[in-house]
């Protein structure tokens, strides 16, 4: 399987190999990492969606409630372009590092949702954790090739509790908040690692 390579690169070989590896070699695996995980949030939310009361909408927390709204990122692709490469990857792993807390209390609350793809959506809540964890194995090597300024991380910790709620429509709307939080947060992710990728290239901006 293809996480399973990008894993064995990033933490089975020998480090010294791995830093061997090209950048531009590195940001590909990244990005197909970074696709998987924003294609598989979505195809989580479109499941979701499939048994979700319409009125539960309405009492859904906004966008800017999510816990990784405070970090400043680009908007577009434009003005990703101009963002220095260290900071968009310092950028994508700040928010890879949010997520590790929440991806946990979703995979917890997925076992018990009262949904009827429940199992499906558990099953896909622990391959965006298997490919989170591998992806952030990675980008830990990318950012040791990459300066000082690529290893920062920004904080971002989720403050929402461990518990999505004890009814059945209080579960369902925060269980999707955090879900379209996570969703929003991966094709930031996975947007900014194709930026890299493109740059690393040498492909022209218009091409990205």
């Amino acid at each position: 399987m293809q996480v399973r390579v990008f894993h064995c690169c990033s933490l089975l070989c020998v480090v010294t190999m791995c830093r061997a590896v090209p950048i531009s070699d590195l940001l590909e695996r990244a990005s197909q990492h970074s696709d998987k995980l924003h294609s598989l949030s979505t195809m989580l939310t479109q499941e979701l969606d499939s048994h979700f009361p319409p009125f539960g909408r309405v009492s859904m927390p906004r966008p800017s409630m999510c816990h990784t709204s405070a970090l400043q990122t680009p908007i577009d692709k434009e003005r990703a372009l101009q963002v220095p490469e260290s900071d968009l990857l310092s950028l994508a792993r700040s928010l890879l590092q949010a997520w590790s807390d929440p991806l946990v209390i979703l995979s917890s609350s997925a076992n018990s949702l009262p949904h009827p793809a429940q199992s499906s959506i558990s099953n896909k809540i622990q391959e965006i954790q298997e490919y989170s964890k591998n992806l952030k194995d990675g980008l830990d090597i990318l950012s040791s090739k990459m300066g000082p300024a690529a290893q920062t991380i920004t904080s971002l910790p989720y403050r929402g509790g461990t518990d999505l709620g004890q009814d059945r429509i209080t579960k369902l709307i925060n269980f999707n908040f955090l879900l379209s939080c996570l969703r929003r947060d991966s094709h930031k992710i996975d947007s900014f690692l194709k930026v890299l990728r493109c740059r690393a290239a040498k492909m022209q901006p218009e091409m990205c």
